[in-house]
């Protein structure tokens, strides 16, 4: 009978709101759950800041890319999970949907516990790889060590605060969210500077995050509010389960691991220019990621309801949802430009003391805003690419953004001006032409994805 509830209550809000009440209803969960990731990665950096360390600093900047590179294997099952679930939902094929909830489960906890056991064997290596300095090496090693026993959560986490929202349960995923991340920043300050554990004590706080956060999505699906499943018994890869998640869920996961193999690149060159500006340059990031994590939330909350549209062949409602979110984007991207721009400087200087540090950090803070205009169109974009399943579209738009376009153009950049901020600028450069690209492939994939939904 509940599951029968939680059925009529997806219908409602993804089939027959209002497009602004059920655009709205889907967004600012998804929006909270951003803001608290967001939140936890400025405590992390913010409270190990306060140790007046930019060494550490940089070792957790220099970290970062490997933490994105597991939470991009989330991002696939999360990603990919929920555009089939929610088109499945909107198709009324219940059954297939529950089994691809139990595929992404157990798929993606069994990669969590391999790369958790590579991390340990390899740790050091790694290290280096992703461009720990002598300086930073033994902070790096450490905080990679602690955090690699939580990747097992991690992944869990990442795919299912994504996927509970295509059962219409936005807020049951932001709950999830919000735990973990709150256990995290309540521990930073209590482990990194009451405890004096520093880097570890930054790392033990999220590994904790995540296990909290893990065990809430598990205990919520494992009720009789659910319709999904995580029971082995549901546990299937065939009949187009596992390609139909790896169709969105491989591009989705390449931009994120394209974006981790970018940072450790731009790690690499800005060490060039010595460890103050790698500090610099994480601080910056942290930053941008004030609009980046607000629009990615605008742009992922959208996508179950885009999916669902699709999935029934409503055509009339799909594009009303689109045409509102794009709106809703383009007005939030201008005001939280603004705001960061204008508050770069109090931002960065809560990071970083050391002048040197600061200088990069202020630089290279308000050339990563420049690309804030434009960032909301092009997530909503995204996502209502795989809200479709055109997997080519997807996995062109993910290797062009962070690779085939930003790889070329920072590598220009890096030999033509040789300086520090031109190669901030290879970022906001790219994501305009990345914007222009996603709109495009948006148009070819509504004009052939809902032609061929119609007349099937």
């Amino acid at each position: 009978m509940q599951n029968t509830q939680q059925r009529d209550k997806t219908i409602e809000i993804f089939r027959d709101a209002p497009v602004p009440k059920a655009v709205i209803s889907n967004v600012i969960p998804s929006i909270i759950s951003m803001i608290m990731v967001l939140a936890y990665n400025l405590a992390d950096t913010l409270f190990i800041g306060q140790t007046k360390n930019a060494y550490m600093v940089a070792s957790v900047s220099v970290a970062t890319p490997v933490f994105l590179l597991f939470m991009a294997v989330g991002m696939l099952f999360g990603i990919g999970g929920t555009s089939l679930i929610s088109r499945l939902l909107g198709e009324g094929n219940r059954t297939k949907a529950v089994r691809t909830s139990s595929f992404c489960f157990w798929t993606g906890l069994g990669i969590g516990i391999l790369s958790m056991i590579v991390i340990w064997i390899f740790v050091k290596p790694i290290s280096h790889m992703v461009g720990a300095s002598q300086n930073t090496m033994g902070y790096t090693c450490q905080y990679l060590n602690i955090v690699a026993a939580g990747i097992p959560f991690l992944i869990l986490s990442s795919t299912f605060s994504n996927i509970i929202r295509s059962e219409g349960a936005a807020k049951i995923a932001m709950t999830g969210m919000i735990i973990g991340n709150l256990i995290n920043i309540v521990l930073d300050p209590i482990m990194i500077l009451g405890l004096g554990w520093n880097v570890a004590g930054a790392a033990i706080a999220t590994v904790l995050g995540n296990v909290f956060s893990s065990a809430f999505y598990i205990f919520h699906i494992l009720s009789k509010n659910s319709i999904l499943s995580i029971r082995l018994n549901d546990y299937q890869v065939k009949n187009g389960i596992a390609t139909g998640v790896m169709a969105i869920g491989i591009p989705a996961s390449l931009n994120s691991i394209l974006m981790s193999v970018s940072n450790i690149v731009i790690n690499k060159i800005m060490a060039h220019y010595g460890d103050m500006a790698v500090a610099g340059l994480g601080v910056a990031m942290k930053v941008n990621m004030i609009v980046v994590m607000l629009l990615i939330g605008l742009g992922t909350g959208i996508q179950p309801l885009l999916g669902y549209c699709f999935g029934a062949g409503n055509r009339k409602r799909y594009l009303a949802v689109l045409k509102f979110s794009l709106g809703l984007a383009f007005c939030m991207s201008a005001v939280m430009t603004v705001i960061c721009y204008c508050g770069a400087g109090p931002l960065v200087r809560a990071f970083l003391e050391d002048p040197d540090a600061f200088e990069y950090g202020m630089s290279f803070a308000r050339i990563y805003i420049y690309s804030g205009p434009i960032l909301g169109i092009l997530f909503v974009f995204i996502n209502a690419i795989q809200s479709t399943g055109a997997a080519l579209p997807s996995l062109i738009l993910s290797i062009c953004r962070q690779g085939l376009l930003y790889l070329p153009i920072l590598t220009i950049f890096r030999h033509v001006f040789d300086s520090a901020a031109m190669a901030a600028a290879a970022q906001p450069v790219t994501d305009y032409l990345a914007s222009l690209l996603a709109a495009v492939l948006f148009i070819i994939t509504y004009r052939k994805y809902f032609h061929s939904a119609e007349e099937a």
